[in-house]
């Protein structure tokens, strides 16, 4: 899992952005006269790259049904689309005279279905294996007997109920049991020095057929029968808790994932397995929706005031900023001017001081009211001044906020959509309260008491405001419930008896997965580092390509170019699956108990999950999120209705016709929110991001204009904000703004001003308060 070149390995990233505070590695000394005109070229030539439109992105637990269909196929597997449509009519010939499979009754339908599962028991692999490609064509939608895209998904739809309601997914279930069990399997790919898509051939059958189901059977729409609703619930039960003495399936799966990874089944298709167990927990557990629906239900059931927004839909109705402008952090130190030089410049300070008033109190005057103009002589002092001053202090002009002068000023506020207030209600902690009542009696009385947030003789009136404004603001999580409870049964054990823990499908995934989470875990993270963009190819690295190279390697630059494309999709997609799937477990945890969530993160931590991530996005992330790795007439299902066109190197570059590419997009965010739960409130957590020099990378980020990820970007570097150093935040004013525009605020917290607590010693290294102390 260490790797030399990553962040988590002591080594600093290969990116040379400073030493840690975010002010380069040098030691401050202004840059000569040529280097600084160097420097501004270079600058240019960065904000003139950064052109990215706003992005049409709807952040969700899925992309649309038949993208989410289309990713389950390699582009390697095209020519089994022709061997499964072939295994079937070759079999329904011999069951059923002069029809097809969609002039049948239902009746007729399910006793197909019955003769072919009676068939799948048969000691012969290779008839199993024919029948087993029969069903597959079938929940592909018999696309030989449809005309569109549109029939294909919805007769896909249809028989994937239609084989559930017929027990296919028991069958194939066992017959999954048997495949993993395989050692002659095992062994076989063992001794192979390059493993193919070959050897994985009914492992990729089976897994294809139930992604079908669970992706079909998960999807509700409105016009479902009644029918359909019931055996959609049923089989989620059967997903969800062990049946007939057996695990949950997703247990299952994730046996698989380690079992990969420990290199004793080299052949496993993971990214199949890595789909089908993120579309499990997601059906068995629910989205991001049901998540929100089962906190406002839970924090009901506690008693708790109603949730003031749902997040959700605050982040839907944001809007992206425009990027700052990305240079490197030595050159905007440099650039900026010794204090000594601002001192006279009246004009200067003055306008920066009423840009910023103009962040803090727009609303409270109007928008279009412009400051008090300088005179000719403060402007004309100021000139010099304004030029040289940093990068981001110039965009400052160019920001929505601040009002415009009245020479540039709309003829009409419908033009400039300003926003209305801060989109989040401001939430206090109780241990803020204790705090800051803590700090106001040492200061006015000599002395503290404790707990008590009532008690409030010998202080002046403002602290009496400042403490009824803090309660107004108060919020009380259900971890803050939880752990409440747990303190209260350890001190009372013996009076408050067993904790009656519900049987939730959350607490049993958890409890199934205590024992090996560790090892689930670090082989969900060592995947992710073999796909990630920025990781390099390494001889002890996991091989994650076996279920996309073909068995014959290409010989023509076509062929190479569309393997290419083939694996970057393939990496792409492992990427996207892993992404969802830690984020939704560690939301789920987080609900069902904060120990659980705790533990989780505590070994995704121990596991480099910081650095990893960190790792993840020091690339062009822009380049990442409007990649073209796909072909469209391959993908799935238009490939099998259409009759393929000859590839071209022109058509492959081309790739598609959409804006950004929806699941690096998707995988930023989720990556992002990953690192958010894991270094919020906690202390030595955030110190890793700042001795990572996160800062930089971070801000490229910024780049992409598309509100949700630049809202989880802010949210990083505002927790680190004060350990970076006035100099950075001077020369980063622009990104501090936007963190004070769309980030929640806390009423007492000094993430824009307060002092680092960051020393260093002769060697360089970082001194941290219990840095060791993972869970502070």
């Amino acid at each position: 899992m260490d790797d030399p070149a990553a962040p988590g390995s002591g080594n600093p990233p290969a990116n040379g952005y400073g030493n840690g505070n975010g002010n380069g590695g040098g030691k401050g000394k202004p840059a000569a006269p040529k280097g600084r005109e160097t420097f501004r070229s270079q600058r240019r030539e960065s904000e003139g790259s950064v052109d990215c439109p706003t992005l049409e992105f709807e952040y969700g637990d899925t992309d649309g049904h038949a993208a989410e269909l289309s990713e389950l196929y390699s582009y390697t597997e095209h020519p089994e689309f022709t061997t499964n449509r072939r295994c079937f009519e070759e079999d329904f010939k011999t069951q059923v005279q002069g029809k097809e499979w969609l002039e049948l009754e239902e009746d007729a339908q399910k006793a197909y279905v019955m003769g072919l599962l009676d068939r799948l028991e048969v000691v012969s692999r290779e008839r199993r294996l024919k029948v087993a490609r029969a069903v597959l064509y079938l929940a592909q939608g018999t696309f030989g007997e449809c005309d569109s895209e549109v029939d294909v998904l919805h007769w896909s739809r249809y028989n994937c109920f239609l084989l559930y309601q017929m027990g296919t997914f028991s069958a194939f279930l066992e017959l999954l049991h048997m495949e993993i069990d395989n050692s002659q399997a095992c062994s076989s790919a063992l001794r192979k020095p390059a493993i193919s898509i070959a050897d994985s051939t009914e492992l990729r059958v089976l897994l294809s057929v139930m992604y079908l189901m669970v992706e079909n059977i998960r999807l509700e729409r409105e016009t479902d029968s009644y029918g359909w609703r019931t055996a959609r619930e049923t089989f989620r039960t059967e997903l969800s808790f062990s049946m007939h003495n057996e695990e949950p399936f997703a247990l299952l799966l994730f046996s698989m994932v380690t079992k990969f990874c420990s290199g004793l089944a080299p052949h496993f298709p993971i990214k199949k397995v890595l789909l089908l167990l993120w579309k499990v927990v997601m059906f068995t557990l629910g989205g991001f929706e049901q998540l929100q629906a089962l906190k406002v239900q839970k924090r009901e059931e506690l008693g708790l005031p109603p949730l003031a927004e749902d997040s959700i839909q605050v982040v839907k109705s944001m809007r992206a900023a425009s990027p700052p402008s990305y240079t490197l952090d030595l050159g905007e130190s440099q650039l900026a001017p010794p204090p000594s030089k601002l001192r006279g410049r009246r004009g200067s300070r003055r306008q920066l001081l009423t840009k910023q008033d103009s962040l803090d109190i727009y609303n409270e005057r109007d928008l279009f009211k412009t400051e008090e103009p300088a005179t000719e002589e403060e402007e004309e002092s100021a000139g010099d001044g304004e030029r040289t001053l940093d990068g981001e202090l110039d965009l400052l002009e160019q920001d929505p906020l601040v009002p415009p002068p009245p020479s540039q000023a709309p003829l009409s506020a419908e033009r400039v959509a300003f926003p209305k207030g801060l989109p989040w209600t401001p939430k206090v902690r109780q241990k803020d309260i204790e705090h800051f009542l803590e700090m106001s009696r040492n200061k006015f009385i000599g002395f503290t008491l404790g707990q008590d947030t009532d008690t409030l003789v010998g202080l002046p009136r403002p602290i009496h405001e400042s403490v009824k404004t803090l309660k107004q603001h108060k919020y009380i999580s259900i971890a803050d419930v939880q752990i409440k409870n747990e303190e209260e049964l350890e001190k009372c054990p013996m009076s408050l008896g067993e904790e009656v823990v519900p049987e939730t499908p959350c607490e049993i995934l958890y409890q199934g997965m205590l024992y090996s989470l560790p090892q689930y875990m670090i082989a969900l993270l060592k995947i992710l580092l073999a796909a990630a963009p920025t990781s390099k190819a390494k001889t002890d690295s996991i091989n994650i390509l076996a279920d996309v190279l073909p068995e014959e390697m290409p010989i023509t630059v076509l062929q190479s170019m569309k393997l290419g494309i083939d694996v970057n999709r393939h990496k792409e997609i492992i990427v996207k699956s892993i992404s969802a799937l830690l984020l939704l477990l560690l939301k789920h945890f987080k609900l069902n108990h904060i120990y659980q969530f705790e533990y989780v993160s505590q070994h995704l931590v121990f596991a480099n999950c910081i650095p990893l991530i960190l790792k993840f996005f020091n690339q062009n992330i822009l380049s990442y999120i409007t990649a073209k790795n796909s072909i469209s007439v391959l993908d799935y299902p238009c490939c099998t209705i259409q009759d393929l066109p000859e590839l071209t190197t022109e058509s492959l570059e081309a790739g598609d016709n959409n804006q950004f590419c929806w699941r690096n997009l998707f995988s930023c965010i989720n990556l992002l929110r990953l690192l958010n739960k894991l270094t919020k409130w906690k202390h030595s957590r955030t110190m890793m991001l700042v001795v990572f020099k996160s800062a930089p990378i971070l801000k490229r980020a910024l780049k992409v204009k598309q509100a949700m990820l630049q809202l989880y970007v802010l949210k990083l570097l505002k927790i680190q904000t004060k350990y970076l150093g006035r100099q950075w935040r001077k020369s980063n004013m622009k990104t501090m703004s936007a963190i004070y525009q769309k980030v929640r605020h806390r009423m007492n917290d000094d993430w824009a001003y307060g002092n680092g607590f960051i020393s260093f010693s002769k060697n360089g290294h970082g001194v941290f308060d219990n840095f060791s102390n993972v869970s502070q």
